[in-house]
């Protein structure tokens, strides 16, 4: 699944192991019994923000809805542990994600330089999480 990003953004092993035990849920998308899209989520204690802390759908799944269910379950999920707003960070080169972002209701809330080992800028991004977001499909 790691191929979805870019070698300077995949994780190391024990990244994933720190993820999996920790305030984080990590959501799959399945086709044909591959994992064709992942999204990671991290909760702190005593704040009201969610934190999508990645996402990725293999290049051969993308335009298929699989990126739109993963926010979708996350923002369920970030509503019903009461967060309010989710957050996010994403490579100032990735116009893509970012207009994905966009169309889900994320604005821009600053852009952070040297925010990534190689250097570049990230762009910061929030949306509410409404109350019906727990009837969202």
């Amino acid at each position: 699944m790691e191929q979805g990003f870019p070698p300077e953004d995949r994780f190391p092993g024990r990244t994933w192991r720190r993820l999996l035990r920790g305030q984080a849920l990590t959501y799959v998308a399945v086709s044909e019994g591959e994992i064709v899209g992942a999204a990671v989520y991290l909760y702190r204690a005593g704040t009201r923000v969610a934190r999508l802390y990645s996402l990725t759908v293999s290049p051969s799944h993308r335009g298929q809805g699989i990126a739109t269910a993963l926010l979708s379950v996350g923002e369920r999920d970030a509503h019903a542990r009461h967060r309010d707003r989710m957050r996010l960070e994403v490579r100032q080169s990735n116009a893509t994600a970012i207009r994905l972002y966009e169309r889900h209701g994320f604005r821009v809330l600053a852009h952070i330089a040297s925010y990534y080992p190689d250097g570049e800028t990230a762009v910061r991004m929030e949306k509410p999480i409404p109350p019906e977001a727990s009837h969202a499909t």
